[in-house]
């Protein structure tokens, strides 16, 4: 554990949501719940948490895929933080990801502090040009606020250095698996119980073909709408639409009913020999028991 003393004078970020220079700063949802349940299993006392952000870097682009808590302590006077514990747990993840780097660090709260100056100095070092994002785990505005900044120091030469913390773009992106979850969490929010099971992989077809057939109404009323005169043709919109229309693949009735039986037959069969499969090793245990 180090400990750390405010030394460093500290210049309060602009309050604004996108940045003029400065990476994308892309957050996937598992970075978000890591965050939260980090907030609610924090230490008796503990004002806010910290914690170790992981991902990749691009040109213009800073995705962040994973992240992990690091035990710290705060006072009004200093800062200690557990950087040995820091490294380690970034041994281990580097094991089970190598691609992943340290591209960061979080916070959970509404403000910077000067302790927040502080500690990222440390992950300056770590990464090069490290962001700092900020969580409001405690809903202080109503919501929770998600920021992220990037550090520039300004002073005169020779006297005084500060920091200030620059705003930067957060979009929030997931992968198709990271999809599914979040869309089953928004559905327990209309549930009494606040708890939901898990849909069948029938009913996910259904949904994801009611969501196209609700996209295709919207792209043909669109259409119609620009060839009556109704609404100004837009030439982006177009071009997607010609796009999509290019990917779609030219195949007869046919051969697409012949294509999606065969398909149907071979899910049905891999499912039949996965329940035999699993049949006989419980009736293998049960003759193992006698």
């Amino acid at each position: 554990v180090v400990k750390i003393h405010p030394v460093v004078l500290l210049s309060h970020p602009f309050r604004t949501k996108m940045s003029v220079y400065g990476p994308v700063v892309k957050i996937h949802p598992v970075v978000l719940a890591s965050i939260a349940d980090s907030y609610e299993r924090r230490n008796e006392g503990a004002i806010r948490v910290i914690g170790t952000l992981l991902g990749t870097v691009e040109k213009h682009t800073v995705e962040v895929t994973n992240c992990f808590s690091v035990p710290h302590n705060e006072s009004e006077d200093e800062v200690a933080v557990d950087m040995e514990f820091a490294k380690n747990m970034y041994e281990l993840h580097k094991k089970v990801s190598p691609s992943e780097v340290i591209v960061g660090w979080y916070a959970t709260g509404f403000d910077i502090t000067e302790h927040s100056v502080l500690i990222h100095e440390y992950y300056s070092r770590e990464a090069q040009n490290p962001i700092h994002l900020t969580v409001d785990t405690a809903l202080q505005s109503g919501r929770m606020n998600i920021r992220a900044y990037v550090s520039a120091q300004m002073g005169v030469p020779g006297k005084t250095v500060g920091v200030m913390f620059t705003p930067l773009t957060v979009k929030y992106i997931s992968y198709d698996t990271e999809r599914i979850g979040v869309d089953l969490l928004q559905r327990t929010r209309t549930s009494p119980g606040r708890t939901i099971g898990l849909t069948t992989d029938l009913e996910q077809v259904g949904a994801a073909s009611s969501r196209i057939q609700d996209m295709l109404a919207t792209v043909l009323t669109y259409t119609e709408d620009v060839l009556s005169g109704k609404v100004t043709a837009d030439n982006t919109v177009g071009r997607f639409l010609t796009d999509l229309v290019n990917k779609v693949p030219k195949i007869s009735a046919e051969d697409f009913e012949s294509m999606l039986n065969s398909n149907i037959n071979d899910l049905l069969m891999v499912t039949y020999l996965s329940n035999l499969t699993q049949a006989q090793i419980a009736l293998n245990e049960k003759l193992i028991c006698l």
